[in-house]
């Protein structure tokens, strides 16, 4: 919008046609980045720099640092701000779930599953799904 003004454009065509109050547009044009996002800005460098110094420490131990480098915070700020520049543990993250590689059987499949019983009491089977209280197949 600056550069529409300089133009020759007046900024209060220019805030009429882009659907916008001019207050806002001069608030910004005083003070384009507010005193939060500097404050966040001094937080993300010092978590950096802890990050840097330390990658295969997690979020709460950058906090610390960053707390010791003078940047106070609570932690879930911290988390906040690592999450969003991707500061994470060297020794990454366990997947969880479905998307999770498959491990291991838990037992040995010592019926090759073939479940026809010969006779009564030579096989026997239990359903091992979790499952919630009062909820039916």
């Amino acid at each position: 919008m600056k550069e529409l003004a300089a133009d020759g454009i007046p900024v209060a065509v220019t805030c009429r046609v882009l659907k916008l109050a001019r207050q806002p547009y001069y608030r910004w044009l005083a003070q384009p980045v507010t005193d939060a996002e500097l404050v966040e800005a001094y937080r993300a460098n010092a978590l950096f720099d802890a990050h840097h110094e330390d990658p295969e420490f997690g979020y709460r131990y950058l906090v610390e640092e960053a707390r010791d480098a003078g940047q106070p915070m609570a932690e879930r700020t911290g988390w906040r701000i690592c999450s969003q520049n991707r500061l994470w543990s060297v020794f990454g993250k366990r997947k969880r779930g479905k998307n999770g590689k498959v491990g291991p059987a838990v037992h040995d499949d010592l019926v090759g599953r073939d479940f026809t019983a010969g006779a009564p009491n030579q096989l026997w089977l239990s359903d091992m799904c979790r499952r919630r209280h009062g909820e039916q197949m």
